[in-house]
């Protein structure tokens, strides 16, 4: 093997343990975070679901009576206190996908899909970004087709 083939192997394995060395740092972590917000959803719990959001985050509600574009932690409390008064304040039973975790060093992206009970049934495709461990960007896409087991 040359020199320079030898350096080059070597700068693309290092480069290679970079990356997965920070997606298994950053992912867990990121993964729990969404976890944990999915479940307050279903719960209901207001404050949770706040807990981690940017004060300039935004999500995208598409679909449903909720259909928006929300912007900032004030709005988007609005929109959450909405959908937990539709079920009259009670927890929503819920099933989850696996959550899908897409992590570089700018940040993470969680998607999952999730069918939510209650009073009016909703199923939802969910897409979380978070940046310096908070929630930056969701995305609430009302997906009727899903089918969890």
């Amino acid at each position: 093997m040359t020199r320079t083939r030898m350096i080059f192997s070597l700068l693309v394995a290092a480069l290679a343990l970079t990356t997965v060395s920070f997606k298994v740092a950053a992912g867990p972590l990121d993964e729990a975070r969404a976890q944990a917000h999915l479940q307050a959803v279903a719960a209901g719990d207001l404050e949770a679901l706040m807990r981690d959001y940017e004060d300039d985050a935004y999500m995208d509600w598409i679909g449903g009576p909720l259909d928006g574009r929300y912007r900032g932690k004030e709005a988007i409390r609005a929109v959450w206190q909405k959908f937990i008064a539709a079920n009259a304040g009670k927890p929503r039973p819920a099933k989850f996908s696996k959550l899908e975790v897409y992590a570089n060093p700018k940040g993470a992206t969680i998607q999952a899909e999730a069918e939510y009970g209650g009073t009016t049934p909703v199923k939802v495709w969910h897409a979380l970004t978070y940046r310096d461990a908070s929630l930056d960007t969701e995305i609430w896409q009302i997906a009727p087709a899903i089918q969890l087991p």
